[in-house]
């Protein structure tokens, strides 16, 4: 058991958003569904958690009820080699969602998720200012991040 696991609050879609993001990640799988008994809140045998692995990360999913919803204050990024992982990924993610800027969405159950591109965090942190400072300008401007702009914005002249 890792130390520290993501805890989700979903209002009753726990089950079908664990399937959801399983079926997006390799290396992932539901673990345990747990159900209500006879003390409630939610009726007896109605889902209460799933505990699932994304890419080996631990996740636990609540069927708790509409009291809690989902911000950006809190979201996961998803850290992608080419533009191909970063297209797909935003497409799945963002079906039935919201698209944003800078490479933010919000799925269909409302959490926040961020689809960057592994290449962003060097280009960013470019010890030249100007360069790492064309390479956030390209990024402001952009809803899904594009690996190609990035790259021109970062060799610009």
């Amino acid at each position: 058991m890792q130390k520290i696991t993501p805890f989700l609050w979903f209002d009753h879609q726990a089950e079908e958003a664990a399937k959801f993001y399983v079926s997006l990640f390799k290396n992932s799988s539901i673990l345990k569904i747990a159900r209500y008994g006879e003390a409630g809140p939610e009726p007896a045998g109605t889902v209460m958690t799933v505990e699932f692995q994304l890419d080996g990360q631990e996740f636990v999913a609540l069927n708790g009820g509409p009291r809690f919803k989902f911000n950006e204050s809190v979201s996961f990024v998803v850290n992608c080699e080419t533009q191909k992982e970063v297209d797909a990924f935003w497409e799945k993610l963002s079906a039935g969602g919201q698209k944003s800027r800078c490479g933010w969405l919000k799925d269909q159950y409302g959490l926040s998720w961020q689809i960057v591109p592994t290449i962003l965090h060097e280009l960013a942190s470019d010890p030249d200012p100007a360069k790492s400072q064309r390479v956030m300008q390209a990024m402001l401007q952009m809803d899904k991040l594009d690996l190609k702009a990035l790259q021109q914005a970062y060799e610009q002249k």
